[in-house]
């Protein structure tokens, strides 16, 4: 039970951003709408990127910082038992990654990590270039020894023109509005290898507080 004495005490952090969100779902991500995973065997792989265009965690500025998570879920997300690996530019000083830590943790509470962040076990951290490049949805999103996820467009089946898909999430905890694609990614290190190919491919914005 959180106490009014809890809540002033807890530091407080907010982070705005990008995010690039890559997972074994078929396109389009049923997690968001039924809560269960549309892999072949019903878990949840995910590579996912946090571009932080501005953020602070108590005294700690988090602004510029980009940041991947690559999650390994056996089930549906709310089963927990889930492992990750975060991956941090070289030049990210400790306090920023303790400060990345207890957030990503859900220790701090505010969603969507207070709930996500019991959900898995901190397999390792990696400290990696990060690069993204690209426009719109053709994007490519690379961690420098560790992995590459490579987003598209939809293709319309009929003349192959771009076909765009928007979903809106009105009570989404993660993000309320994304750009649907179709990507690729794969990864390995600190025990998790990860790879997929014509699956889920999301951006979108964020904003996240414990306010």
């Amino acid at each position: 039970m959180t106490t009014a004495a809890d809540t002033q005490q807890r530091t407080r952090y907010r982070l705005s951003g990008e995010g690039y969100e890559f997972c074994s779902c078929q396109p389009g991500c049923t997690c968001n709408f039924s809560g269960f995973p549309t892999s072949a065997d019903g878990s949840c792989k995910a590579f996912v990127g946090n571009v932080i265009r501005s953020g602070r965690c108590g005294d700690v500025d988090l602004s510029g910082i980009t940041a991947i998570a690559a999650i390994d879920w056996p089930a549906a997300i709310h089963d927990g038992g889930g492992k990750a690996v975060f991956i941090v530019p070289p030049e990210t000083t400790e306090e920023q990654v303790g400060a990345l830590a207890q957030i990503y943790t859900g220790q701090l509470g505010g969603m969507p990590w207070e709930i996500l962040g019991g959900t898995f076990e901190v397999a390792g951290l990696v400290k990696a270039p990060i690069t993204i490049s690209g426009d719109g949805l053709d994007v490519v999103m690379s961690a420098e020894g560790v992995g590459e996820a490579a987003g598209r467009y939809f293709a319309n089946p009929v003349t192959g023109e771009r076909h765009e898909a928007h979903i809106v999430l009105p009570d989404g905890f993660i993000w309320t509005k994304g750009e649907c694609g179709v990507g690729s990614f794969s990864m390995q290190a600190e025990g998790l290898s990860l790879s997929f190919q014509d699956s889920n491919w999301i951006r979108y914005e964020f904003d996240w507080s414990n306010d």
